[in-house]
C-alpha cells in the first residue's frame, strides 16, 4: 500500500511511503487482539485493593454473650462479619492482574490492528518534523493542518522529542508515543493513526525481527 506524505502543515510533499504487506496487509487474527488488548489493560491495574478480615479488625475477642437461652442466634466476638464493623468475609486483597503472552502473539496483535487501519484508509503519513519549543497551540496547529482537529489520534514519533510530547500532552483525544511504544490498545483506540515518515521504517523493524 502506497501513501502519500504530508508536511505538517497540511502541504503535499510530492513523494509516496510504501507500507509492507508483512505489516499493514495481512490476515488480521482478531483472538490475538482480544488477548493483548486484556493484557494491556490489566497490566494498567494497580492490583492494591484491601480490606480487612475479621483477624486483622481492631476490637475485643470477648463473646458478646452467652451461647444458649437468648432466643436469638450464636455469636461470637465483636468482629464477627455479620455485626457492623465486623471483618469481611473473604475481601480483596493486593494482587498482580498481568498475565504473560507470547512476543509473537503480540507482534500479531499489532500487525492485526495496524492492519485494520490501513484497510480503513485511518493512516496519515508526516514529513519528519521538529518543534523549536513546546508549546501547545502549535500542536493544535497541526491536528487543523491535517483536518484531525475533530478525531482522536495517535501520533507515532521515531524517537523521543521532549517539545512534540509535551506540546500534545494536554490536548484531548490526542496521544503521542514513539515507534518501540506501539501497542494494539493505543491503535485500536485512535480514529487517526499518525505515523512520522521515519517511525515507518522503525515499525517495519520492530514487528518483523522476531518472524
Amino acid at each position: 500500500m502506497n501513501l502519500a506524505v504530508v508536511k505538517y502543515t497540511g502541504e503535499s510533499t510530492g513523494r509516496k511511503v510504501d507500507l509492507s504487506d508483512e505489516v499493514f496487509g495481512i490476515e488480521p487474527n482478531d483472538h490475538a487482539i482480544w488477548l493483548d488488548v486484556k493484557s494491556f489493560l490489566a497490566n494498567q491495574r494497580q492490583g492494591t485493593h484491601k480490606s480487612k478480615e475479621r483477624n486483622e479488625i481492631a476490637g475485643s475477642s470477648k463473646k458478646i454473650k452467652k451461647q444458649k437461652g437468648t432466643g436469638g442466634a450464636r455469636a461470637g466476638n465483636i468482629k464477627n462479619p455479620q455485626f457492623k464493623g465486623g471483618g469481611r468475609v473473604f475481601g480483596p486483597v493486593p494482587r498482580d492482574y498481568s498475565f504473560k503472552l507470547n512476543k509473537k502473539v503480540k507482534d500479531l496483535a499489532r500487525k492485526s490492528a495496524l492492519t485494520y487501519k490501513a484497510k480503513d484508509n485511518s493512516i496519515a503519513i508526516v514529513e519528519d518534523f521538529k518543534f523549536e519549543s513546546a508549546k501547545t497551540k502549535q500542536y493544535v496547529s497541526l491536528l487543523k493542518s491535517l483536518s484531525f482537529a475533530d478525531k482522536k489520534t495517535l501520533l507515532v514519533l521515531p524517537a523521543s522529542d521532549k517539545n512534540v510530547q509535551l506540546s500534545g500532552r494536554n490536548i484531548p483525544n490526542t496521544k503521542v508515543i514513539t515507534a518501540d511504544q506501539i501497542n494494539t490498545y493505543d491503535v485500536l483506540n485512535a480514529d487517526q493513526l499518525v505515523l512520522v515518515e521515519s517511525s515507518v521504517g522503525k515499525i517495519d523493524n520492530l514487528l518483523n525481527k522476531r518472524s
